[in-house]
């Protein structure tokens, strides 16, 4: 049986199998590495894009983008999960295959956009109801400017006034959001294959042999 050419031909048919499926597996948890390295880079320009409205903040230039009283709750709590979310990041980027380093980054990323959100829309609070401009001129009599709220630390602004000064930091937000979206989306699509394909018989078999580890989406 030893010397049979066809034992030797089921050998070198396994041999050449298990070298194509090794390979095919690495190349695609090399994927999920490589595609997590774009999803990184846009994330990095939306970070910058929040360490810049908090430079502004800082600088004294807030009201220009809304009340200065309104803003420094949801601003603080905005640079918290800013920075939460840049060291979970840079754990996942360490280890992008770890389930738990992408468990704790997506809700990381969850908290980040729900803070983003409450900062760029001080006035949806519910014990601050929402107020027509038309309303508010028309209370007014005829030739006189509305009143404003002088009170220190408080800038009173006009709700369109308020929508034109975030509408700038609301559209490069946006362009961002779309770009980590668009990564997000290759970055899971990769995660999929990967998954399905250390999950298929008998590439299975193989994967427990070399230790590959089912991956996670964010």
């Amino acid at each position: 049986m030893w010397y049979s050419p066809l034992f030797w031909i089921a050998v070198a048919f396994i041999v050449f199998w298990a070298l194509g499926a090794y390979n095919r597996l690495m190349r695609l948890r090399s994927a999920v590495i490589q595609t997590f390295g774009g999803f990184d880079a846009h994330t990095q320009r939306l970070l910058t894009l929040l360490a810049e409205l908090t430079a502004a903040q800082a600088a004294g230039r807030a009201t220009a983008v809304m009340p200065q009283a309104q803003a420094d709750g949801p601003m603080t709590a905005l640079e918290g999960a800013a920075a939460h979310f840049s060291a979970t990041l840079a754990t996942a980027r360490t280890r992008p295959l770890h389930p738990d380093a992408i468990a704790a980054l997506a809700a990381a990323q969850n908290n980040l956009h729900a803070c983003w959100s409450d900062t760029m829309h001080p006035h949806a609070s519910p014990a601050t109801p929402s107020v027509d401009e038309s309303q508010v001129t028309a209370a007014q009599p005829p030739g006189r400017t509305p009143q404003v709220d002088e009170t220190p630390g408080s800038m009173a602004v006009s709700p369109s006034a308020a929508l034109h000064s975030v509408m700038p930091w609301q559209i490069r937000w946006g362009e961002n959001v779309a770009h980590v979206s668009h990564a997000l989306e290759v970055f899971n699509d990769a995660v999929r294959q990967y998954n399905e394909a250390i999950a298929q018989f008998p590439a299975s078999v193989l994967a427990r042999l070399f230790g590959f580890k089912a991956a996670r989406g964010l």
